[in-house]
C-alpha cells in the first residue's frame, strides 16, 4: 500500500476552535498567517486552510452575521466587488480555466460554519479531477497553502 503524506490535515483533524474562525482572523493583525490575502471595507478574501482545491478561496464579510439579507447596501455592492477581483487574482496567478462558486446556508445545505456568513470560490482546470476521492477518499492538492498565498497576493495586491 501507498501512503499519501498531508501533515497538516491533522491541525483540521484535532481542532478544537472554539467560536467563529473568522471573526477571529478578521480581529486579527498578522494577515499572512492567517491566510488573507485582501481587506476590503467591510470583507476580506482567505485561503481556506483546509482547501478541496488549489486556491480555495473564502470571502467574508466582517460583520459575524449568518445570511445575506442581512448584508448592508454598502457591504452587498463591496461583495460583487471583491468577487471581481478574486476571479481576476485566480486567473492571473493560477490561470484558472472555470470556478466553483457556493455559498452554503445552514446545517442541512452543508455549512460547516452556519453563523458567518461566507462564499467559497474554487479554481478549476480541465481535467483537474481524477480518481483519488472516488478510490482513496483522499483530495490531492498539488501546492502547498504557502506558496499559493503568496502566488495569489501578489495578483491581489500588484505593486506591493
Amino acid at each position: 500500500m501507498k501512503r499519501l503524506w498531508a501533515p497538516w490535515r491533522m491541525r483540521y483533524v484535532t481542532s478544537t476552535l472554539e467560536g467563529c474562525f473568522l471573526c477571529a482572523k478578521a480581529g486579527q493583525d498578522d494577515d499572512q498567517a492567517n491566510l488573507v490575502l485582501k481587506r476590503g471595507k467591510s470583507w476580506m478574501v482567505l485561503l481556506n486552510t483546509f482547501p478541496y482545491n488549489n486556491g480555495h478561496l473564502l470571502l467574508a464579510p466582517y460583520r459575524h452575521i449568518a445570511t445575506p439579507d442581512l448584508l448592508s447596501t454598502d457591504e452587498q455592492a463591496e461583495y460583487w466587488e471583491i468577487v471581481t477581483l478574486s476571479l481576476y487574482a485566480l486567473r492571473c496567478s493560477l490561470k484558472a480555466q472555470g470556478f466553483n462558486i457556493g455559498i452554503n446556508l445552514g446545517q442541512a445545505a452543508g455549512a460547516g460554519l452556519e453563523g458567518h456568513l461566507h462564499l467559497h470560490i474554487l479554481p478549476r482546470w480541465a481535467g483537474d479531477t481524477n480518481f483519488m476521492p472516488l478510490l482513496a477518499e483522499v483530495k490531492v492538492i498539488s501546492e502547498h497553502l504557502e506558496a499559493s498565498y503568496r502566488r495569489l497576493w501578489s495578483a491581489f495586491n500588484p505593486g506591493d
